[in-house]
Order: C-alpha cells, then sequence, then structure tokens
C-alpha cells in the first residue's frame, strides 16, 4: 500500500524520474505527474484507491496477478503462475515464508526481472561472457513471454477503474516504460 511519508522522504519518485530521463525519457513525463500527484491525495485517499484496484473485497478493478491475464480460467494461481515460479527456481531462488503475496504479483515479477538485470551486470564484472549472455536472454524471454503479455493490460484496467491522477500516471509510467523495453 502506498505511504505518501515513504514516497516523499525518501524522494523514491523523484529519483525514478532522474533514472528515467536517462533511460527512458517518455515515461519520465509520468513519473514527474506521479510525483505531483501524489500531493494532491491523502494517504487515506491512496490507500482507499489501492485497496479498489488492487485488493477487494469484492470485485478487483485492476489485478495486480499475471495469472488472471494469461490463464484462460482467469484465476491465480493457474499454469502461468506455476511457470514463473519454475523460473524462479532454475534461478535458485526461493519464496521467503513470511512472504504473503502470489508469486505472479506485479511486484515479484518485476523483482524477478531485477534480478536477472543485476545478474548480468555482476557476470560483467566477472567477465562471465557466458553468464551475462544467459541473464540477457533470459531477461528478453522473461519480458516477451510474460509480462509483455499482461502488465499492459493491467495498466489499462488501472487507467479504467480509477479517477485518481497518481494511479493514472503510475500506469501510464509503467507502460510506457515496458513498451520502450520491448523496443530495444
Amino acid at each position: 500500500m502506498p505511504q505518501k511519508d515513504v514516497f516523499l522522504g525518501e524522494s523514491l519518485l523523484s529519483n525514478l524520474t532522474g533514472h528515467l530521463k536517462k533511460i527512458c525519457p517518455e515515461a519520465s513525463v509520468f513519473s514527474v505527474k506521479m510525483e505531483n500527484n501524489i500531493l494532491k491525495y491523502s494517504n487515506e485517499d491512496l490507500s482507499v484507491e489501492y485497496a479498489k484496484l488492487f485488493v477487494g473485497p469484492y470485485e478487483l478493478k485492476a489485478p495486480p496477478y499475471g495469472s488472471v491475464y494469461l490463464d484462460n480460467a482467469k484465476i491465480v494461481m493457474g499454469d502461468s503462475t506455476m511457470k514463473v515460479i519454475k523460473l524462479y527456481e532454475e534461478e535458485g531462488l526461493r519464496r521467503d515464508s513470511n512472504f504473503r503475496e502470489l508469486p505472479d504479483h506485479i511486484s515479484v515479477e518485476l523483482e524477478f526481472m531485477y534480478f536477472l538485470i543485476y545478474s548480468e551486470v555482476e557476470a560483467l564484472k566477472k567477465a562471465d561472457i557466458t553468464a551475462a549472455k544467459r541473464y540477457t536472454e533470459r531477461q528478453g524471454a522473461f519480458m516477451n513471454e510474460i509480462l509483455s503479455k499482461w502488465i499492459p493490460l493491467c495498466c489499462e484496467k488501472i487507467k479504467k477503474g480509477t479517477e485518481n491522477d497518481f494511479y493514472t500516471a503510475l500506469a501510464d509510467c509503467t507502460s510506457v516504460y515496458l513498451k520502450n523495453s520491448l523496443k530495444s
């Protein structure tokens, strides 16, 4: 759940904007909007909207789980979830028993992409070109086979499901960054 003081106190959004200006200027436009728009809302407003979009209690307006978009049954923990669990395990990753989110939650899948990128960088530092190439290939496969197949749909649902400018900018920032990543 978003906590305004964390976003502002640790300069998360301004840091995001700074990095995006270097790697994806098109997305930085929306991170600036996120930074400006978060000021318009209270923590309670942000939390209520977050719950409406991603938690429930009844209908999720924008389910943050890949399986809802990727599997025909449109339920969590489907075949696509098992696929990402297998990918995590192939990299030697195990789920922390204290972590309560599902393996195909957007935050988990994006963290896995970060892991692959970090691993590539570490391999390059060691001049292990074979390992670096493997991680690059894994990134491309994960992006093309998983992330690009459902995150744009989730972003569209966020935009349709809210009038909150912070979440609209978040959806735009995410989808523009993803689209840009697919080009490169």
